[in-house]
């Protein structure tokens, strides 16, 4: 089971200088695409019990468009393992003489962060599977 989650990062992500953007960005996705694949699974959105193997490889910028995929690899009676990637579809070009609305469609996406996570749905709440 797969949750995708596309967004395009806003100007309001930006938290540091050249409008780079924090890893807790690419974190949340994760969480939302976690939250997602719960609801599938069990019918409820359970709770994050912990991240693991979190890497950060390329930075993100405001205006990149970010695809995060969260995948189950794992379920227990309650716990429920994951892993998480997220990539960056298009971005401002290197010229930076173009025109600031400029945008680049990557040939190849680039990977800007991995995790894996586990979660956990109480059997109470659980409503499928």
């Amino acid at each position: 089971m797969e949750s995708v989650i596309r967004v395009r990062v806003s100007a309001a992500q930006a938290h540091y200088g050249g409008q780079l953007v924090d890893g807790a960005f690419v974190l949340q996705l994760f969480g939302d695409c976690a939250t997602e694949l719960l609801i599938r699974q069990d019918g409820d959105e359970g709770l994050f019990l912990t991240y693991s193997e979190v890497q950060f490889k390329a930075p993100v910028f405001a205006g990149d468009f970010v695809e995060a995929v969260g995948r189950m690899t794992e379920v227990g009676n309650t716990s429920r393992k994951m892993e998480f990637t997220a990539v960056k579809q298009i971005t401002r070009p290197a010229d930076h003489n173009l025109a600031p609305s400029a945008m680049d469609v990557l040939e190849e996406p680039v990977v800007v962060a991995t995790a894996k996570g586990v979660c956990v749905v109480p059997r109470d709440r659980q409503r499928r599977g």
